[in-house]
């Protein structure tokens, strides 16, 4: 009877071991290498909604620098306990200026398939028509829905050093489910 009763703890502590080892392996993922993200609030619509559910790969940037059309998952600028999601437009040293509502890159329009962005005002942090340069290890980063994005317009360049990861996966609703493209552009 003793025997049996110890070869069912033996079997039971075998167990639980292989539970805290996942579970230790899942903690490790998520703090170093990618966790999931809620998507909260439309200001990146039409190409993620309220409540969608994305990975987001946080070594990326360990290895190498943001680019043009990263959507990027950084801690706000005015609370670091909040998260935002935006795309990155604006790299290190180039000039970011709006005019008219398009974005000029070094001078060039960027050519995007947004065709609506939202005047901008008194207290934001850019001006129309006026030249922004992107100091090193920031980004400017705006929302896809130009009209309700609260972003680098408003609050700045973003420093690198606040980015969590850039998304790469949907996982949630199914129907979207895949790999999140990355627009080019012609610079």
């Amino acid at each position: 009877m003793f025997k049996l009763l110890g070869k069912a703890l033996a079997a039971l502590f075998d167990f639980l071991q292989g539970i805290v080892a996942i579970a230790a392996v899942m903690v490790m993922v998520y703090l170093f290498i990618m966790s999931p993200q809620e998507v909260s609030g439309h200001s990146m619509e039409p190409n993620f909604q309220n409540g969608d559910y994305i990975l987001t790969n946080k070594i990326v940037y360990k290895m190498k620098d943001p680019q043009r059309g990263d959507i990027v998952i950084f801690k706000s600028p005015s609370n670091k306990d909040v998260d935002y999601i935006k795309r990155v437009i604006g790299l290190p040293g180039e000039t970011v200026m709006l005019s008219k509502q398009k974005f000029y890159i070094n001078g060039k329009l960027l050519e995007e398939r947004y065709d609506y962005n939202k005047p901008v005002y008194g207290e934001s942090f850019m001006q129309e028509d006026e030249v922004i340069e992107v100091p090193p290890d920031h980004y400017f980063v705006v929302g896809d829905n130009r009209p309700g994005s609260s972003d680098s317009r408003e609050f700045g360049t973003v420093s690198k050093y606040d980015f969590i990861g850039q998304a790469f996966l949907r996982y949630w609703p199914t129907k979207s489910f895949g790999v999140l493209p990355h627009p080019t552009y012609d610079f």
